[in-house]
């Protein structure tokens, strides 16, 4: 399948490009992007949008109570309720340069989103990253969204987005955690290389270590493909983890969606300035 080059404004147009072109990084280098997690409830998107950050991430469901005609909302399990409808989380951030990324974990409220990101399509010209859990990782007991059919109705819109495709994953402090073993990336390639987009796979920092291998042999097999790397909230790793990605992969492949203290750290470590 031929590649699909994001150009200018487009939604799978490199975030390293974008931002680079808006002047609001200095180099092609995954650790200059900075995050906004969680943007769901109003209080927190006008948050993301007086903050420094370059992607704003946010979750999408539909309501379980069957209100406003099932019209999807921005929340995160278990939340099942928000202040918040996507129509009106987008009319927001539209308002912005920010890039998006929007995180799915069923396919119920893939198909209603794609609906009102098809009226706006006109008016975001940036980076949209659509997310979800397709197979399962390290420790996941999470249920995945059914690959096919997620990456088929997203496709059928909009054949030019980024896809940030993950595993389910899970980490446990008392007890040796494995990594992303060879079968789950060799899964993950066979479902990505049928893809034409740009793929970034989110990856837990807590299981790189262990995965270096893997995840290097998956980023080698297309220069479509990035990590996103990601900690849970009380997941235990070292900034020397991060290093050792930082050194032995390509910096415009690698993305770190990190939490604090470490975020600081590991910026403090290779060179780059925090805004706190």
């Amino acid at each position: 399948m031929a590649t699909i080059v994001g150009g200018p404004g487009s939604w799978s147009e490199n975030i390293l490009q974008y931002f680079l072109r808006n002047n609001q990084i200095t180099k092609e280098d995954g650790a200059q992007i900075t995050w906004y997690h969680a943007a769901n409830h109003k209080a927190q998107v006008n948050e993301a949008l007086r903050s420094t950050a370059h992607m704003i991430e946010a979750d999408v469901l539909l309501p379980s109570d069957g209100s406003d005609h099932r019209q999807p909302i921005m929340a995160h399990p278990p939340e099942t309720t928000s202040d918040n409808t996507l129509q009106e989380w987008l009319a927001e951030v539209m308002k912005s340069n920010k890039g998006i990324k929007l995180d799915f974990k069923s396919l119920a409220a893939v198909e209603p989103a794609m609906m009102l990101l098809e009226n706006v399509k006109g008016h975001l010209k940036r980076p949209v990253w659509i997310n979800a859990d397709i197979l399962p990782g390290p420790n996941g007991n999470s249920r995945v969204v059914d690959a096919k059919p997620f990456t088929d109705t997203v496709t059928s819109f909009f054949p030019d987005v980024t896809f940030s495709l993950g595993w389910t994953t899970g980490w446990h402090p008392e007890k040796v955690n494995e990594g992303y073993s060879w079968t789950m990336v060799k899964e993950m390639e066979y479902i990505c290389n049928q893809l034409s987009q740009p793929v970034t796979f989110p990856v837990r920092a807590a299981l790189v270590k262990q995965s270096f291998s893997q995840l290097l042999w998956l980023l080698k097999k297309s220069n479509r493909y990035s990590l996103t790397i990601w900690t849970g909230k009380n997941d235990n790793y070292s900034t020397e983890d991060l290093l050792y990605v930082r050194d032995h992969f390509d910096k415009k492949q690698v993305f770190y969606d990190i939490l604090e203290p470490q975020n600081h750290e590991f910026k403090q470590a290779i060179g780059i300035k925090v805004n706190l």
